[in-house]
């Protein structure tokens, strides 16, 4: 084994830095220029309403669940009252996207079908983000986010 010398010690320790740097630096890049990070534009204009909001939504006793035939590529959605029977939805637009990033995103065209929604949909394994936005007939908006597990 060759003698350990000082300039050995160096070249060691900077490129092992170097390293631990130039990986930091790209999962920077990476998380700056995939993930757009904004829920909504202006998160104190958002709050002035978000109480009433709240309340309208909650005065409709709608529920949502979701659902992904993974062989057949068919997205469902299923909006019921508070007596279960189905909701009368308006206006419905979904987005469909990874959660960390926008590349992905994509706003699928849904049919109703005896008061299911559904829609052609390729999803590739793992975590997906549905923001749901529907509209009563009385103009309560109806806004949900729902996560999504695809199986491989």
């Amino acid at each position: 084994m060759a003698e350990m010398t000082g300039r050995k010690v160096l070249v060691i320790t900077v490129s092992a830095f170097g390293v631990i740097i130039a990986v930091n630096f790209l999962l920077a890049y990476k998380a700056i220029s995939t993930f757009p990070g904004l829920e909504v534009p202006n998160s104190y204009v958002a709050s002035q309403t978000f109480d009433a909001d709240r309340a309208a939504q909650l005065a409709l006793g709608w529920s949502l669940a979701a659902d992904y035939d993974h062989g057949a590529s068919i997205l469902e959605l299923v909006f019921t009252d508070a007596g279960g029977a189905p909701a009368p939805v308006g206006d419905l637009s979904v987005l469909v996207g990874r959660p960390t990033e926008a590349r992905e995103d994509r706003y699928p065209v849904f049919v109703k079908d005896n008061g299911t929604y559904r829609a052609p949909l390729a999803l590739n394994p793992g975590k997906w983000m549905l923001k749901v936005e529907a509209r009563a007939p009385d103009g309560t908006r109806f806004f949900r986010r729902l996560d999504l597990y695809v199986k491989g």
